[in-house]
């Protein structure tokens, strides 16, 4: 079974995930050497601790609210918003309500 999505397949972000009771769900779109573009749905509550990756990443959210510090600066996102995570960069992310999001990481 393959960890990416069918290519080729109609599909939307929102229906391709759910959300778990008191966790983070996480689904590869698709996965390369070159990057990955990944969905995640939190529940409210959830989130990940601050921490650093060596790439650029893009965060679109798809459905709720989402609050992704940067650096110790705090940004509110809700759906339709997106926000670039800088490489080297401290970063976390906590849902304010529950949410779900593509994560779009870039590695050149």
């Amino acid at each position: 079974m393959s960890n990416e999505f069918e290519k080729g397949k109609i599909f939307s972000y929102d229906k391709s995930i759910g959300y778990a009771e008191k966790a983070v769900v996480s689904k590869h779109i698709l996965k390369k050497e070159t990057g990955n573009i990944s969905l995640f749905a939190f529940d409210k509550g959830e989130g990940l601790s601050e921490h650093t990756t060596p790439f650029d990443a893009a965060v679109f959210i798809v459905d709720g609210k989402a609050d992704i510090k940067i650096d110790g600066v705090s940004n509110v996102l809700e759906a339709g918003e997106s926000i670039i995570m800088p490489a080297n960069v401290p970063h976390a992310l906590l849902a304010v309500e529950k949410f779900k999001m593509v994560l779009t990481m870039l590695k050149s």
